[in-house]
């Protein structure tokens, strides 16, 4: 498990270091940790492993979704992808029937606060949520009142979040 944190502190660095890596070499990031995880036998960074549900509510090509899942899973989350487009109501309700540790959203437009409001004020207490999308560079605040746990700005920022766990 030390091997696997060092190698995906290690992978935090180096993206931050790119700035913007292209989407090409995120994913290529994520499948040699995993090459490196089948040679050495490294399940991931819990004895339990973690349940992550996801979702979109607004975004209906999920590429940063995608993304999100790779790294989630290689650093050894249970991940339960719901879909794209989701509606408000079956997020809080596959929160409440699996209750996992995360909730990973991805957030486009400005028109879903009053849904991620919904969802964070409706799901279990011990879910947290951790979002991406561009409208949080876009307004800043809108986690804080929303009751969004957690913003990640980017691939690495997101990993940076999972090594905290």
């Amino acid at each position: 498990m030390e091997l696997l944190r060092y190698r995906l502190e290690q992978l935090v660095a180096d993206l931050k270091a790119k700035g913007r890596p292209a989407r090409t070499e995120l994913a290529d990031a994520v499948a040699d940790i995993r090459l490196w995880k089948a040679e050495h036998g490294e399940e991931g960074l819990w004895q339990e492993p973690p349940l992550m549900v996801t979702a979109t509510l607004d975004d209906a090509m999920g590429h940063g979704l995608d993304l999100i899942h790779q790294y989630a899973e290689v650093a050894g989350i249970q991940v339960n992808h719901l879909g794209l487009l989701q509606a408000p109501d079956a997020i809080v309700s596959a929160c409440r029937d699996l209750e996992p540790k995360l909730l990973g959203l991805t957030v486009l437009q400005f028109d879903t606060e009053e849904d991620l409001a919904f969802i964070a004020g409706n799901i279990p207490e011990a879910t947290q949520i951790v979002a991406g999308g561009p409208v949080f560079k876009a307004d800043p605040e809108l986690a804080r009142r929303a009751g969004i746990h957690r913003v990640a700005m980017d691939a690495a920022d997101f990993l940076k979040f999972l090594l905290a766990l």
